[in-house]
This record gives C-alpha cells, sequence and structure tokens, in this order.
C-alpha cells in the first residue's frame, strides 16, 4: 500500500463518509429522525405548522408582540429551563470529547 509522507494509510472512501457524517450513516440516520421528531414536538407545542412555516413565524412574532413582557418571560425561563440541562452537556461533551485535528 502506498503511504505518504507522514506515514499513514490514505483514508478509503468510507472511512471518509464516516468522517463526514460523523458516524455510520444507519447510525446516523437514526440520531437525525429522533432529534427531528424532538424538534417537531416543541415546534409544534408553539403552535408551528410544517406546512406553513413563514406564516407560522409570523404568527408567533404577533403572538409575542401582542402579549408584550409577559411573553418574553414566558421565553426566559423555558430558555433557563432547557439551559439548565443544555449548557452543563454541551460543556461536558467540549471537555471529554475526543480531540478533533484539522
Amino acid at each position: 500500500m502506498p503511504h505518504n509522507e507522514t506515514g499513514q494509510i490514505p483514508a478509503t472512501n468510507t472511512d471518509t463518509l464516516h468522517r463526514f457524517l460523523g458516524g455510520s450513516p444507519l447510525a446516523v440516520a437514526f440520531r437525525l429522525i429522533l432529534l427531528s421528531v424532538l424538534v417537531g414536538v416543541v415546534l409544534a407545542a408553539i403552535g408551528f405548522d410544517p406546512w406553513n412555516i413563514l406564516r407560522s413565524i409570523e404568527l408567533l412574532f404577533h403572538r409575542i408582540w401582542n402579549l408584550g413582557f409577559d411573553a418574553v418571560n414566558w421565553l426566559w425561563r423555558y430558555f433557563l429551563l432547557g439551559a439548565v440541562i443544555v449548557i452543563p452537556i454541551w460543556l461536558l461533551m467540549r471537555m471529554f470529547g475526543a480531540p478533533r485535528g484539522r
């Protein structure tokens, strides 16, 4: 097998695909499907319609405008609630994740 200057074996197409996707295609597809369902539940809870996203966003901003500071308080509470979970997990992933070279 030919070696490059660093003595490493050249990456195959499968290695390149795994590196690009961040894992095996089936596992990545499963994670994306699961994450899509979870995000869909959250978006549905705040009133988004998958068939008319732009209108849903417009209605969301209209409701926020109409609710005034109550909406800001509502958003802030949910932000804090989610951040209590998301930020520590993200920080742990960054601290203990595999080092990535360029």
